[in-house]
């Protein structure tokens, strides 16, 4: 089970603006810094959560069904089924039908079941399916999650000196496993 991201998030859940004035940084000479700083929190929050704060796209690929019929998306909450794909033997995609499908998007992880399965005949990859997930807009990430990045991007520009950026994150700040605890992935 391999899950790509195919599409990244247009925007922050954070404005630049709003980790500056949780900062109380006036000046723009950091902004840069300050934004990957945002980006590094976010993708941190996203990959412990399984949680996709701002709508992107992912593609699952599967080499083949699960046992019991329930696939889990690994990234919620989902807004979309875009396209199920099926490869042949010779590499040949062929597009599964979407109208069978029952989606428990809210869950965590999503939850898919596919009541008419074409089965795959490419034995590594030979289902993937294409989805969209996230709660839409930076407005729509639940504050507690926005403010865990916020916690996280300022913890990293106070420690920015203290490990190499390739290191980052190193940590998170006092207080952030609280905020992202119910967001954790639940374990089926």
């Amino acid at each position: 089970m391999t899950l790509i991201q195919t599409d990244p998030p247009l925007a922050e859940p954070v404005t630049l603006a709003e980790l500056k004035a949780h900062l109380r940084i006036d000046a723009t000479d950091e902004d840069d810094l300050l934004a990957g700083l945002i980006r590094v929190a976010r993708a941190h929050l996203e990959n412990v959560t399984g949680t996709a704060l701002i709508s992107q796209g992912f593609r699952l690929a599967l080499d083949d069904w699960p046992k019991g019929g329930v696939i889990q998306l690994m990234r919620a909450p989902v807004q979309t089924i875009d396209a199920i794909l099926i490869y042949d033997a010779d590499g040949v995609a062929q597009a599964q039908d979407l109208s069978g499908l029952l989606l428990d998007g809210t869950a965590r992880p999503a939850r898919l079941v596919i009541r008419e399965r074409l089965r795959p005949g490419q034995a590594i990859n030979g289902i993937e399916i294409e989805f969209t997930a996230g709660f839409g807009a930076g407005t729509d990430v639940p504050p507690e999650l926005k403010r865990a990045i916020l916690m996280h991007a300022a913890y990293l520009y106070e420690f920015r000196g203290a490990v190499t950026p390739d290191m980052q994150p190193a940590a998170v700040p006092p207080g952030y496993e609280r905020l992202v605890a119910p967001w954790l992935r639940k374990v089926l």
